[in-house]
């Protein structure tokens, strides 16, 4: 017969349970360590093309303040504002020569009574339309009024506004009334 005896001072404990929540603790750890390890690795990939495009946009800008300093600086050389001056002077030219005058003198004559005539005209291009500032001379109050009442029945001409009315102070001028006024005149 087998007598079993325990010599010991504490009995025997069973570390099997200890064991195993340890190992399955130390999976779950390890497989989170490599879970954040591969997050880490995907992020620092990311981060790294950002910092490669970053670093390319970053090129790209120095680069175009550079042109945008060299156009910049051709542009204020006194060469090239003679130049654009002299380009707006020519552009200016062009813009009177293709003004319609032989229109608005055509216009001008239906519209214009006996006893009124131009004296001057000053024109200024708009896109469609002209903005012509008058001085007319009249004879009369009638011929005046009736300047005004053709000139505002015209279908070319429109927005009249009356600037300013005098009569001349010396009696041997032809023109006993002179009229400034503003009229846009439609080119189309």
């Amino acid at each position: 017969m087998k007598v079993r005896l325990n010599l010991s001072t504490a009995p025997l404990e069973s570390n099997r349970r200890f064991a195993l929540s340890a190992g399955v603790i130390g999976t779950i750890a390890v497989v989170a360590l490599i879970v954040l390890s591969l997050r880490t690795y995907s992020v620092w990939q990311n981060d790294k093309e950002l910092r490669a495009r970053q670093d390319a946009v970053e090129q790209q800008i120095a680069r175009l303040q550079q042109q945008r300093q060299s156009l910049s600086d051709f542009f204020e050389n006194t060469q090239t504002v003679q130049r654009r001056q002299r380009a707006a002077y020519l552009n200016s030219l062009i813009q009177q020569r293709a003004f319609p005058w032989i229109k608005i003198f055509m216009d001008l004559e239906r519209i214009l009574p006996e006893g009124a005539r131009v004296v001057s005209i000053e024109p200024k291009l708009a896109a469609d339309t002209v903005q012509l500032t008058f001085l007319v001379g009249a004879v009369s109050d009638e011929s005046k009024l009736k300047f005004l009442k053709a000139l505002e029945s015209s279908p070319e001409f429109s927005h009249i506004e009356l600037l300013s009315e005098s009569r001349p102070a010396r009696a041997d001028q032809f023109d006993h009334i002179m009229l400034s006024l503003q009229a846009q005149y439609s080119v189309i």
